[in-house]
């Protein structure tokens, strides 16, 4: 007799699953499909409604500015009017369009004048919308500090840093000649905290595993574009349709605007002498840096978690782009950093456990980077070069030291030289001093107490996202989760330089955060919807699904 062909057992086990699956999602009646049919035609005529008075109101308002003052005053503000009315009225896409809009910023800065207030724009997207985050927790009794572990050492914090304004920058406000002390220190506490509410807003604005699916992959998508014209402005240079930087001696190894070139801001391009830096798509080439480091974490999320193989396909291609830029911008700390960071997430996230879906994507990646070596060798050579020579000049461990050093010398009193003294964003308000790790800047400013309170702030941040994603079963949202967790561990104690004090880092920091805080409620949403798959709900886990969902949904107004 011929032998029957058994399935295997984890087929058969699959099916099974799917079967349930499809069996426990709910069939909508066509009178249900016919209500919600009707309800999104009601949100698309409400949003058109409120969109066309607020642009009739910015076009007029920005042509009486023009005819008073001058068309491209009256044009910036009449945009102005109109970013700030949308982002209030419509918060979730202005968060949205606040992420997105972060990578550009400096192209758009830039290719519209390069004026101080344009560094703003971002601020005037993210604020109006926080506003109505708040004015929304209020409204329905909603916690406003997410997670609750956060609001005890916030609220010391906060307390200190007011303490701080009041008596230091105060007191320096009232024997100024010129500065503006107290507007240094608001934009010295913005730059420490002033966007970790942005936690609140992912927790409230990410409703569905498709909300995170979509903010996410856009993420991806963004930075492809980004290391694209990235790489554009890098040929454009080595083709010399941009000229190289401009100028004799000390010039020569300086990061200029004269010499910026199709996107970004300042950079630097003397291939002669083995030095270039370039800015990408942001202001400076530092904040470049930052952002290819940064973008390693989430395009890891992707490469390694997304549940569709298209976009775990974009996310390498994103991996790919970041360590490219990595090679040819010039920048050693990314050089550095980049694969770094990818070891260290394949550490944390137990990615090198499997090896099935590792060794392809390494050998993949290792691969590109070294035809990158071949293909670039003098752009490698002279970043490695650079590298050695700044770590001969300034070891790490005695740079920081030093910089501590440096910092407690400068003490005066109790409560530190007053927010925004070393906060180079703030440098319109008053003097400021260039301090170069992070640490030692809060240091200087807020004295040995404020650089403890901070720290205690972000340990807590450190734990909760860690007991979060571990608290997670579905094992894509957990490798999201592991490798949002260790970004905000290696940015909460990273000693060098300061990255938190600059874009994009001082964002994506607290978007990473809210992220990893928010995928336990989307993981016991998922696995409550379907139970006949997957690992059932713990009693603990019941009770804090019924917490969640007793949280109001976040609608405005």
């Amino acid at each position: 007799m011929p032998k029957t062909k058994v399935k295997p057992k984890s087929k058969a086990k699959k099916k099974q699953q799917a079967q349930a699956a499809a069996a426990a999602e709910p069939q909508l009646s066509k009178k249900e499909l016919r209500r919600i049919a009707r309800a999104k035609a009601q949100d698309r005529q409400r949003v058109i409604s409120a969109i066309i008075p607020i642009l009739l109101v910015s076009v007029v308002l920005g042509a009486i500015i023009s005819f008073i003052a001058e068309p491209k005053l009256g044009v910036a503000g009449g945009a102005a009017i109109a970013c700030l009315a949308l982002s209030y009225r419509f918060p979730r896409y202005a968060i949205y369009g606040f992420i997105f809009y972060l990578p550009i910023s400096g192209t758009v800065t830039y290719a519209l004048g390069g004026s101080a207030i344009l560094t703003l724009a971002k601020d005037a997207i993210f604020f109006p919308a926080l506003l109505t985050v708040i004015l929304f927790c209020q409204k329905y009794k909603q916690p406003l500090v997410q997670p609750p572990a956060l609001r005890l050492p916030l609220i010391v914090f906060m307390s200190y840093s007011i303490a701080i304004l009041l008596f230091v920058n105060g007191s320096q406000q009232l024997s100024s000649n010129g500065e503006q002390p107290i507007l240094l220190g608001v934009l010295g506490l913005k730059a420490l905290v002033g966007y970790l509410l942005l936690i609140t807003c992912i927790h409230y604005l990410i409703r569905s595993k498709e909300n995170l699916y979509f903010l996410l992959r856009t993420q991806a998508v963004l930075i492809i574009i980004c290391c694209a014209l990235g790489f554009v402005q890098y040929m454009m240079l080595k083709t010399g349709m941009c000229p190289p930087t401009q100028g004799e001696g000390d010039d020569l190894f300086k990061a200029s605007l004269e010499a910026r070139c199709f996107v970004g801001g300042a950079l630097l391009y003397s291939p002669q002498f083995g030095v270039i830096r370039l800015p990408g798509t942001f202001v400076a080439p530092w904040q470049w840096a930052w952002f290819l480091i940064s973008s390693t974490f989430f395009a890891f999320g992707t490469a390694f978690n997304d549940r569709s193989i298209i976009w775990r396909g974009i996310g390498i291609l994103a991996m790919v782009m970041v360590g490219v830029m990595a090679v040819v911008s010039g920048q050693r700390i990314a050089l550095a950093l980049v694969p770094a960071s990818v070891v260290l997430l394949l550490l944390m996230t137990g990615q090198l456990l499997q090896p099935k879906r590792f060794l392809p994507i390494a050998v993949g990646l290792a691969g590109i980077l070294v035809f990158l070596a071949i293909q670039y060798p003098e752009v490698l050579s002279g970043s490695i070069d650079s590298f050695v020579s700044r770590w001969n000049a300034a070891p790490p461990t005695k740079f920081i030291t030093h910089q501590l050093e440096w910092a407690m010398d400068q003490q005066q009193g109790l409560l530190g030289r007053g927010l925004g003294r070393a906060t180079n964003a703030a440098r319109i308000f008053g003097k400021t001093v260039l301090v170069e790790t992070y640490h030692s800047k809060v240091l200087y400013e807020m004295a040995p107490l404020g650089l403890i309170l901070l720290l205690s702030l972000f340990t807590i941040l450190v734990i909760t996202t860690f007991k979060a994603y571990r608290s997670i079963k579905d094992p894509n949202l957990r490798g999201y989760g592991a490798a949002m967790f260790t970004f905000v561990l290696f940015i909460s104690y990273f000693p060098y330089y300061y990255p938190l004090d600059v874009d994009p880092v001082n964002v994506y920091y607290w978007l990473a955060a809210g992220i990893a805080l928010k995928l336990p409620d989307l993981d016991r949403q998922e696995r409550a919807n379907n139970t006949g798959t997957g690992k059932k709900l713990t009693k603990k886990e019941l009770k804090q699904l019924q917490k969640s969902q007793k949280s109001i949904e976040f609608r405005w107004p």
